[in-house]
C-alpha cells in the first residue's frame, strides 16, 4: 500500500469524505469532543464504512503538524495531474468550445500561499491550478489544510517545461495573461472573457524571464497605498474574480 497522508483540520477531512471517501482509511478525532461539525464528519465515515479511533490531543499533535482542530484523517495519496491531463483538458474544450480560466503559479513556493491559490482558484471555477514540478510547493498536508478542501476539488497540474506548457495553450487558443507590477496595462482595461492563463510569479521575483516573453499580455493591480505590491494569493484572487466578473456580466 501506499505511505499514507494526512489530511487535517474540519473543513478539509469534511471535502475529502464528500469527494473521495475511498481515500480515507482511518479516522483520528480528539476524544470527547462532540460538537456539530465533527458529528457531521463521523457520519460520512460510518456511511463509508471507515473506522474511527479516538486520541487524546498529544497524541493527535504528533500526528499532524498544525491545528488540525480535532481531527485527523489518515489517506492514501491523491491522484496526480501532468501535461497529459492539461492535454486532455484543453482538448475536450477545444471539442466543446469552452472558454475556460486556469490559474498558473510560477515559482510559488510557500504550501500556504499555494493552498490559498487552489481555494480561491476553486471558487472562481478555474480549471485547474498549473505550477513547474521544479522551484514549487508540494501540495503537502499544509497546502491541503489551507485550501480548505479545495485540493480535492480542483485538479493541480504540474508540468515539467511551464513556458513549453504555456505555448501548447496558446496553440489551443488559450490567452496568457501574467501578472507584473510594472506592465502599462491596468488588469481592468484586459478583455478576460475568453479562455485565460493568469501567470502569477514569486513574491519578489516576480514572473521568470521565459514566463515573461510567452505571456501574450502583462498586467498590474494599480496600488493607492504605500505598499508597492500584494501577497500573491491576495493577487490570485484578485485577477481571478476580475476574470469571473467579466464573464458573469459579459463585459
Amino acid at each position: 500500500m501506499a505511505k499514507l497522508e494526512s489530511v487535517y483540520g474540519l473543513h478539509a477531512v469534511h471535502s475529502l469524505l464528500k469527494s473521495s471517501p475511498y481515500r480515507v482509511v482511518e479516522l483520528k478525532v480528539l476524544k470527547d469532543r462532540s460538537d456539530r461539525r465533527l458529528q457531521q464528519i463521523l457520519s460520512l465515515a460510518e456511511q463509508n464504512g471507515i473506522s474511527v479511533q479516538s486520541l487524546k490531543r498529544a497524541s493527535l499533535d504528533k500526528i499532524a503538524d498544525g491545528n488540525h482542530q480535532g481531527v485527523v484523517a489518515m489517506a492514501t495519496p491523491g491522484e496526480s495531474y501532468t501535461e497529459s491531463y492539461l492535454d486532455t483538458l484543453l482538448a475536450t474544450a477545444s471539442a466543446e468550445n469552452t472558454n475556460l480560466l486556469f490559474l498558473v503559479l510560477d515559482g510559488v513556493t510557500d504550501p500556504h500561499n499555494l493552498g490559498a491559490c487552489l481555494r480561491s482558484a476553486e471558487a472562481a471555477g478555474a480549471a485547474a491550478v498549473i505550477a513547474p514540478k521544479d522551484n514549487s510547493a508540494s501540495l503537502n498536508t499544509v497546502a491541503r489544510k489551507v485550501s480548505s478542501g479545495a485540493s480535492d476539488s480542483i485538479p493541480y497540474i504540474t508540468v515539467t517545461n511551464l513556458s513549453r506548457s504555456l505555448k501548447t495553450m496558446q496553440e489551443q487558443g488559450v490567452w496568457v495573461v501574467g501578472a507584473a507590477g510594472e506592465a502599462e496595462n491596468s488588469l481592468y482595461s484586459l478583455d478576460l472573457t475568453g479562455a485565460i492563463a493568469l501567470v502569477m510569479g514569486a513574491e519578489g521575483k516576480g514572473l521568470r524571464r521565459l514566463t515573461r516573453e510567452t505571456c501574450d499580455h502583462l498586467a498590474k493591480l494599480p496600488m493607492a497605498g504605500e505598499v508597492s505590491s500584494l501577497n500573491v494569493s491576495v493577487a490570485a484572487g484578485v485577477f481571478l474574480y476580475e476574470a469571473v466578473r467579466q464573464r458573469v456580466k459579459g463585459r
